[in-house]
């Protein structure tokens, strides 16, 4: 796979912009963490939503509210991982996403049965599945935030996915021979591995020193060392899987990307594919092992 010069200044420069408000939501505040993944939630539900239209006609025949009731039921999860430090007008937003919730899975039921022309399980599954493939990420993604290692964790972690990515396709351009699945053939196993590998070291090696000798990261001195590394190594191993998880949405909706809001990127959910699925495997290693 020869490196096309074109292809490669488009993504650094939209991946430079895309990187500075990433950051700025990420390292503002934890008001401005929430607006970020407040976003990038709904952003990759409106694509997931067309991406499934078009493998299922069907489901692009759902109502209204069971369009815009699940992403709400799926946003209440959301809230529901956050601490009590997220208060607006006196109503702690965990309070309000729980019983966004009740009344998601209340509703949402009866809604189907009465409004649907023809309930169909097939449409609820999908939709279930939406909850789990999105928003359960995003939500964990809170609980990351939460933790007493504060932003830490996420940004190790969305580190590693951002050099893995890079450096996989750095890689496998130049040396790239093997692909690594008919799912996503410009993927090599060369490519894979070797981003994979320095995506680990750049991050252990000299993310994480630079982030413990910073005066806004407090580290437990309790916590080993090698958990950032395991971290990194999630981030880049599951991160690939959930990439060919979407390629396999879009190729089964017979679409390049899932989304165009980002030159050379695609959508929301080309952009975080890798994340959503590897934001559950870090939060249950965190929970199992940290």
């Amino acid at each position: 796979m020869a490196l096309n010069i074109q292809t490669f200044k488009t993504r650094a420069l939209t991946a430079i912009i895309f990187v500075a408000v990433m950051l700025t939501g990420l390292l503002y505040n934890h008001w401005s963490f929430l607006l970020l993944f407040t976003i990038i939630h709904f952003g990759c539900w409106f694509e997931y939503q067309k991406l499934v239209g078009l493998i299922d006609k069907d489901y692009q025949q759902i109502n209204t509210f069971h369009q815009y009731g699940v992403m709400l039921a799926g946003f209440g999860f959301v809230l529901f991982m956050l601490n009590n430090t997220y208060v607006i007008a006196g109503i702690r937003l965990h309070e309000l996403g729980w019983w966004m919730i009740v009344i998601a899975a209340i509703a949402l039921p009866i809604v189907e049965i009465l409004f649907s022309k023809k309930p169909n399980i097939k449409m609820v599954a999908h939709s279930f599945f939406g909850l789990l493939y999105i928003s359960l990420s995003w939500g964990l993604m809170m609980s990351l935030r939460n933790l007493e290692t504060g932003l830490f964790i996420p940004i190790i972690l969305i580190a590693s996915i951002w050099m893995n990515d890079t450096m996989a396709y750095i890689v496998g351009s130049f040396i790239g021979k093997t692909p690594l699945s008919t799912i996503s053939p410009k993927k090599t196993w060369e490519g894979t591995i070797g981003g994979a590998i320095l995506a680990i070291l750049v991050v252990g090696l000299a993310l994480v020193p630079l982030l413990i000798n910073h005066s806004a990261f407090e580290i437990p001195t309790t916590i080993a060392s090698y958990h950032w590394y395991i971290i990194a190594a999630i981030g880049a191993v599951i991160g690939t899987l959930g990439d060919l998880l979407e390629s396999k949405l879009k190729r089964l909706a017979g679409v390049k990307d899932s989304g165009s809001f980002m030159p050379g990127h695609g959508g929301f959910l080309d952009r975080f594919d890798s994340l959503i699925l590897a934001t559950p495997f870090v939060w249950l290693y965190v929970q199992l092992f940290m």
